[in-house]
């Protein structure tokens, strides 16, 4: 594989032909038809203008050559300045006309990437690198807008050469047919270069995006690095992806600067005959002197678009490989597919998995034939060794996952009739890590409830531990959080996501506890927040404190993705089953009297 080795190819990429490619984009510029026209008038007037100055030209060496006059020579002259200077506004009016209009596709392709990679389920984020799809929707759409500009110059530059060439077949139509007669070598020896230069591209762009991935991961996990003393590890994690891009697009500017010195040689070799043919047939008389000077001017507007044409290959190329990387990311197929998108009325909870079977994508199976009621209201606590299956039901109620066979109904109705966006406007999650975005802790509380008044949230702060946690944040509800939350604790966070929760009031609440220690206090707040939800909404919890689980209506004992127990602490206790090992492995410690019996053997 040479150069290309290692790279990384995502399942969801597709080919598509250019033609594919040109139409997907021609469907993005419509809204901007009025741009485009008045684009295009300038482009035919400005072709016709600069077709028009080799003709001008070759009148005026006639006109020195029979009746030479120093008085028509500087009007000519002075008429070709202003030409110039018209030539300039024209192209600066088309260029802002085109810029304007990429702009506003750019940003409508750009938020139809974010929407498309917002809208897709977390499995799609557990196969593919949340880095190279960052790539995608910033700099891939970026070049897609550059590859627009660049195509629009070439096209003017074609309509020019056209308006010349009837020109030169008006003039002498034998050096003409000639001129294109070189044009099929020309075009031949471009295709051929076209194939390898998009697979060059695509590898160029795959590299990059590996670099980015990189970054990333990288800069996400900075403390975990620096804390074991590992910055030299991440540094050469990043320099193998950055050598493995500099070798792969140092191939591919090889391949690419191929292109522009061979035609650039050709179209030579064609000019110079051409040159030849024209001074014999002008020496003996069989074209004016004039003609002939027309023919060796217009041979560079000729002959430019084309070169233009592969000169800009890399970029045209870079962009058509955009384009597919862009598209692709739309295009992707949801693993989560609802069969409905019924409205979804307030819920009153009520959880039933009949006969589910379900797996991750080329895994083992979590859950075979998995049934489980859960009750409106009831509080349903989950628990069990890691890799039980824990984890997903709860995934699998928020829906983030496609189930394979069975059942998933939510107050009787199937899950999958659904219109997603209300049923999770009713759900309420807390994870392990609880996320905290940028900003303070009034808007990260308002996330899930934008018009929640400020007293509101004030008032239900206050209900836990009379609003003493808020005391130790330095600027209240108007505290930054940071990125990530970082700059508050872990029981600060929890606090913060479970009054995020308190404010949505959710019919379905979803708890996958937190397993940091934390003090006592803290504990307390959390569990007043928690039953302040628990008390108006069917609870799953994933608990991992002993507070959380003796206060479930239920506890449901998990093995392997089967149920083994389930019943109330008390019972389940009495037993002396798999509930009583994971009491006395993970619980006990948690209990008052275990503390206590502790401080006091301590004591002896």
């Amino acid at each position: 594989m040479g150069f290309f080795s290692g790279l990384n190819d995502e399942k969801y990429d597709r080919q598509y032909t250019d033609r594919d490619l040109v139409r997907r984009m021609t469907l993005y510029f419509r809204a901007q038809k009025s741009r485009l026209v008045g684009a295009s008038g300038l482009i035919i007037l400005l072709g016709i203008i600069g077709a028009a100055l080799p003709i001008v030209v070759s009148k005026v060496v006639d006109l020195i050559r029979t009746q030479p006059s120093v008085q028509s020579i500087t009007y000519v002259g002075l008429a070709l300045v202003g030409v110039a200077f018209g030539l300039w506004g024209l192209n600066w009016l088309r260029r802002a006309l085109i810029i304007r209009a990429v702009g506003d596709v750019v940003l409508e392709i750009r938020s139809r990437a974010f929407r498309a990679a917002a809208e897709h389920d977390l499995s799609f984020y557990d196969q593919f690198s949340s880095g190279r799809i960052v790539s995608r929707i910033t700099s891939d759409t970026n070049d897609i807008g550059q590859l627009v500009v660049i195509i629009t110059d070439v096209v003017a530059q074609f309509f020019q050469a056209f308006i010349v060439a009837y020109v030169l077949f008006t003039t002498e139509w034998r050096l003409a047919l000639l001129l294109i007669a070189f044009l099929p070598f020309v075009f031949a020896i471009a295709s051929g270069f076209r194939a390898l230069a998009r697979r060059v591209t695509r590898k160029g762009m795959k590299a990059m995006s590996d670099v980015n991935a990189a970054v990333k991961e990288t800069i996400s996990g900075i403390s975990i690095a620096k804390n074991f003393r590992q910055e030299e590890s991440i540094f050469k994690s990043f320099d193998e992806s950055n050598q493995q891009s500099y070798h792969v697009n140092i191939q591919r500017g090889f391949v690419l600067s191929l292109v522009f010195p061979v035609l650039n040689a050709v179209s030579g070799i064609f000019v110079g005959i051409l040159i030849y043919v024209g001074g014999l047939s002008a020496a003996s008389g069989a074209i004016s002197l004039g003609a002939w000077y027309l023919f060796i001017m217009s041979l560079d507007q000729f002959f430019n678009p084309v070169l233009s044409l592969t000169s800009f290959w890399a970029q045209i190329q870079s962009g058509l490989s955009a384009a597919e990387r862009v598209f692709a990311l739309v295009d992707a197929d949801p693993n989560v597919i609802q069969k409905e998108t019924a409205d979804v009325p307030r819920l009153k909870g009520a959880i039933h998995f009949d006969h589910m079977h379900f797996r991750y994508a080329d895994k083992e199976p979590i859950l075979a034939d998995f049934n489980l009621l859960i009750q409106p209201g009831e509080t349903l606590a989950l628990v069990g060794h890691t890799g039980a299956g824990k984890s997903s039901i709860a995934k699998l109620i928020a829906r983030f996952y496609e189930y394979q066979q069975g059942r998933l109904l939510i107050d009787g109705r199937d899950i999958r009739t659904f219109d997603l966006a209300q049923y999770r406007r009713q759900l309420g999650i807390v994870s392990q890590s609880p996320f905290l975005f940028s900003g303070t802790v009034i808007e990260n509380i308002r996330y899930a409830a934008p018009g929640a008044p400020e007293e509101e949230i004030r008032k239900l702060a206050k209900k836990i531990g009379d609003g003493e946690w808020l005391e130790t944040l330095p600027e209240g509800l108007h505290t930054e959080v940071g990125e990530r939350g970082k700059r508050l604790s872990m029981g600060q966070r929890q606090l913060v996501a479970l009054m995020r929760v308190l404010a949505q009031n959710p019919a379905i609440f979803i708890l996958d506890e937190a397993t940091a220690s934390i003090d006592p206090f803290t504990e307390w707040q959390i569990q007043q927040a928690l039953n302040l939800i628990l008390k108006n909404s069917t609870s799953i919890l994933i608990a991992h404190r002993l507070s959380t689980v003796k206060a479930a209506d239920r506890i449901v004992v998990m093995q392997k993705g089967t149920i083994i127990e389930e019943g109330n602490h008390t019972g389940l206790l009495e037993k002396s089953g798999h509930y009583a090992e994971l009491y006395n492995t993970y619980f006990r410690h948690q209990s008052l009297a275990y503390v206590e019996q502790a401080k006091e053997l301590n004591e002896r």
